[in-house]
């Protein structure tokens, strides 16, 4: 429906963005790969990715080609949707889901919340030989640092917005930053919890 949305960033938050085009916000999930880079932006051209429910129209944006071909990708296999699909490239770098497919890690696959073993061993199947004919990597994204309560507050609104618990959540915040052996962007967080839940 829509290739890309290039406007002003008027709201930034791990889980989503809006981007203002001419006067009508439009809301997009994120990766956290996407909220790093567009994080010290004040304008970005997001790739889209547009689904269309009985109850919802979603709009998913992406930083890069490369991050939005490996998301389309993934949700081409059966039983993984595109809130899986953001769950994956927010839990694992491009890098890390290109070379878990690669070398067969079904359990590196598996540890992403609501991916079952199944689910992994399809996903390596059916993409290993795509992702050694495409360039799906993308990039590494800029980690930047911020403030511990920042880091919290940020990290709980991405976890309930991907659908954990609050307790929960804030919970597995508290237990990763009290055992983490240095300083945490949100980024790290988030991935920490999402393997640890």
């Amino acid at each position: 429906m829509y290739a890309y949305i290039e406007g002003s960033l008027v709201e930034k938050e791990p889980a989503f963005v809006v981007v203002d085009v001419g006067g009508v916000g439009y809301e997009l999930k994120i990766t956290l790969g996407t909220y790093s880079a567009l994080k010290s932006l004040t304008r970005a051209k997001l790739f889209t990715y547009s689904h269309i429910k009985e109850d919802a129209h979603t709009l998913y944006g992406f930083f890069d080609q490369a991050e939005k071909r490996l998301f389309m990708a993934l949700i081409s296999i059966s039983g993984v949707g595109p809130a899986t699909g953001i769950m994956m490239l927010s839990s694992l770098s491009p890098d890390e889901i290109h070379h878990a497919i690669l070398t067969e890690n079904v359990p590196v696959i598996q540890g992403v919340k609501g991916v079952g073993a199944k689910t992994a061993q399809r996903i390596i199947l059916e993409l290993k030989d795509k992702v050694k004919k495409e360039a799906l990597v993308s990039q590494n994204a800029q980690n930047y640092e911020v403030s511990h309560n920042s880091i919290q507050n940020e990290a709980l609104s991405a976890l309930v917005t991907l659908g954990i618990n609050k307790n929960v959540a804030e919970k597995a915040i508290i237990n990763n930053l009290r055992n983490a052996e240095k300083d945490l962007t949100v980024e790290e967080l988030i991935k920490r919890v999402l393997k640890s839940s």
